[in-house]
């Protein structure tokens, strides 16, 4: 027998596998080719990336030399959210086209604003978008570090008051407006103590001080703040305590009442005078001593009633 060539064995060797093994082969072949896309698809996804954007905004612009651009938004319904903070969540550049306009991602960036409650999108053809907006509720104003939020029933702010809601109630303090709507719902029960009320003040983010314009401060204790609000109305209603010549009233102990009444200008005189006096003592003498505490941080004499 004459003997095969190198050459012819190993063809017969691949002609032997292809047979055999010719679905493993095109499955393997397969594989490799995809493999072998996806690497240059990686390789060029920055060139591919900007070529789909250069398409789309070549569509868009035939869209809008067409006359599909968008033209005209309508924005309703906002009070505490500026139309330019809703233009921008809108998301909307020159010569977009109302085909291209996506409304959903529009109305998700839109609700995602501080003061919005819900909001609906709409887009009409030719070019016309219309955005109606509903806000939270605000329920009072927030005063802390110098700057006056409005907050919502649960005390997350929903923007800064312009002055568009000044018959809000007005709390103040770190932590007042977690527990506004308490405080004021308690309030609503009595409508007489909330004339001339200025503020609602947190302290120590524990209790709360009633203040009203002619600087009357009522204290109102940690626990039992309904019982005290229930005293202060009947104590308002028979001896008009509210407009009596004191700057505090302490309900913080249950039970009792503690006054401080104003300064009259005799007071102020004899604190001044006594000042005066205290020092000319400490500066002739030859052994100085601390100085008494001044005229305006002395305090008078409390009036204590008792229920």
């Amino acid at each position: 027998m004459p003997v095969r060539s190198p050459h012819r064995r190993v063809a017969g060797n691949l002609g032997r596998a292809w047979v055999l093994h010719r679905t493993a082969i095109l499955r393997g072949a397969g594989v490799v080719a995809l493999l072998a896309l996806a690497g240059l698809a990686y390789e060029l996804r920055g060139p591919l990336a900007a070529g789909a954007a250069f398409m789309g905004d070549m569509a868009q612009a035939r869209f809008a030399d067409a006359g599909m651009a968008i033209g005209e938004i309508s924005i309703s319904g906002q009070t505490l959210t500026s139309e330019q903070d809703i233009f921008d969540a809108l998301g909307i550049q020159p010569h977009t086209a109302t085909t291209s306009f996506d409304v959903e991602a529009a109305r998700q960036r839109i609700a995602a604003l501080p003061a919005i409650d819900s909001v609906t999108v709409r887009k009409t053809y030719p070019g016309d978008v219309i955005v109606t907006v509903t806000e939270k509720v605000p329920v009072a104003r927030w005063r802390v570090d110098g700057i006056t939020f409005v907050v919502d029933a649960t005390g997350a702010q929903i923007g800064e008051d312009g002055g568009a809601y000044g018959e809000l109630p007005l709390v103040v303090g770190d932590g007042a407006n977690d527990d506004a709507l308490v405080m004021i719902r308690a309030l609503d029960q009595y409508p007489e103590l909330k004339t001339d009320l200025v503020a609602l003040s947190r302290i120590a983010d524990r209790r709360w001080d009633l203040i009203y314009d002619t600087g009357l401060r009522v204290q109102l204790p940690e626990l039992g703040v309904a019982r005290a609000l229930r005293n202060l109305a009947l104590y308002q209603s028979h001896y008009q305590l509210l407009d009596r010549d004191v700057t505090i009233i302490d309900l913080r102990v249950a039970h009792l009442v503690a006054l401080r009444p104003a300064k009259t200008e005799a007071d102020l005189e004899a604190d001044r005078k006594a000042a005066e006096a205290a020092l000319k003592r400490q500066l002739a003498s030859s052994r100085p001593y601390p100085l008494p505490p001044p005229a305006h941080l002395s305090l008078p004499s409390q009036t204590t009633l008792t229920q």
